[in-house]
């Protein structure tokens, strides 16, 4: 007799689940119809997708440019080292051997770890 009850029971739960999809895909069938009856000469509205990435700028030849600025360095191997992780973080390197940090504002805002910049 257990066993039975757990059929009945199952049949009823599957009975129950049945009846709750049939009554969510007729509400969804109306809500689609109340929609479209609101504006029928209206398009249909596709939702906005999210407008695509912007294509990363031209990379620069970071060893050159962090040549040309760590020209004058009493250091050029260190100063080359952080130009080139600089330049790859920014794509950019300012002009000159020193200074024209406002032409590069991503490469000026780079600190180490104590606080001065780290980019020559």
């Amino acid at each position: 007799m257990a066993a039975a009850s757990g059929r009945d029971r199952c049949a009823g739960a599957c009975a129950f689940l049945l009846l709750l999809l049939v009554l969510g895909v007729a509400a969804a069938a109306e809500t689609t119809e109340a929609i479209a009856a609101v504006d029928p000469n209206q398009e249909r509205q596709v939702p906005c997708s999210p407008a695509p990435a912007p294509s990363p700028m031209n990379p620069i030849d970071c060893r050159s440019a962090c040549a040309s600025r760590c020209a004058l360095s009493s250091r050029p191997n260190l100063c080359n080292r952080a130009c080139g992780s600089c330049c790859a973080r920014c794509n950019c390197v300012p002009p000159g051997t020193s200074g024209n940090y406002h032409m590069c504002p991503c490469y000026a805002a780079i600190t180490t770890r104590g606080g001065p910049p780290k980019c020559p």
